[in-house]
């Protein structure tokens, strides 16, 4: 078979495989362990793959990570299946900051603060940065987002606050580098006063919300990072009820952007306000 064909089979078949066929496959030659084993591969294949498969859920139990398939909006209980953390971790010591496409960013809050990138299905995980202590970061006030761009690269944007500032960075799958990006549109937002939500990505942008229930109470604000040009703009929150407190959380129906603005009164009750952004 020439190479041509052989990488026709790689992109257009080998990227629909789960991932424990592609570690047996990687056994067939050099030419395959190579094309099987770069990051432009892993990054196919966890796109494509992600459209085939059932959803998951993670819990981070006291003293064990677990998995669970989810089908049809249901828990399937019996398909538990118990998962080691990077180097073994306690979950004790892990912290999520935010998920994309079966990918997780996590804090590890035991071998000096470590920003690691986690594949949970494969296993395999990756150190982005140990340097906390060096940028005055406050774990417990970080936040961030992950997105692809148009080449296809992985980037990962990270959030960090200490003493009213926000340092904001982002870092490149490809290029294994991180670049400082300017956050000043957003300062106002840096005290700990505000807690900000994981990113979620829509339409180009990763958005936040950025909450303050201590002063001024009630306080709410969507923020939303760029992603082509790398910058920081504040947003409206929906002002649809009249009852305080209540708070705002993304997610994605229909394939767009939502915000499900919840509240509490009498009875409980929620209510749902389109955003009118499709999901990129």
């Amino acid at each position: 078979m020439d190479k041509l064909g052989s990488e026709l089979i790689v992109d257009e078949i080998f990227t629909r495989l789960p991932a424990k066929a592609i570690g047996r496959f990687k056994g067939l030659s050099k030419f395959y362990h190579n094309e099987l084993s770069n990051d432009n591969f892993e990054i196919m294949h966890s796109r494509r793959i992600l459209s085939s498969l059932q959803k998951k859920l993670l819990p981070l139990k006291d003293n064990s990570i677990v998995v669970d398939n989810i089908v049809g909006g249901i828990l399937q209980a019996d398909t538990t299946k118990t998962i080691i953390s990077p180097l073994n971790v306690h979950p004790s010591f892990l912290r999520v900051i935010v998920s994309f496409k079966g990918l997780l960013l996590i804090f590890n809050e035991r071998f000096c603060c470590e920003l690691i990138l986690w594949n949970p299905t494969t296993r395999r995980f990756k150190f982005l940065a140990d340097d906390y202590f060096d940028r005055n970061f406050e774990g417990n006030t970080d936040t961030g987002g992950m997105y692809f761009d148009d080449s296809i690269d992985l980037k990962v944007l990270h959030i960090g606050r200490y003493r009213n500032v926000v340092n904001a960075r982002v870092y490149s799958r490809r290029r294994e580098s991180w670049r400082m990006i300017n956050s000043l549109n957003v300062t106002n937002f840096a005290s700990t006063y505000y807690s900000w939500s994981p990113g979620i990505y829509s339409g180009k942008n990763i958005y936040f919300m950025v909450s303050n229930y201590w002063f001024p109470p009630g306080e709410r604000h969507i923020v939303a990072f760029d992603v082509i040009l790398e910058t920081f703009s504040t947003l409206p929150f929906p002002e649809v009820l009249e009852v305080d407190p209540w708070q705002g959380h993304f997610l994605s129906i229909a394939m767009k952007l939502h915000v499900i603005v919840v509240g509490r009164s009498d009875k409980l009750f929620a209510q749902q306000v389109a955003h009118n952004k499709h999901l990129g």
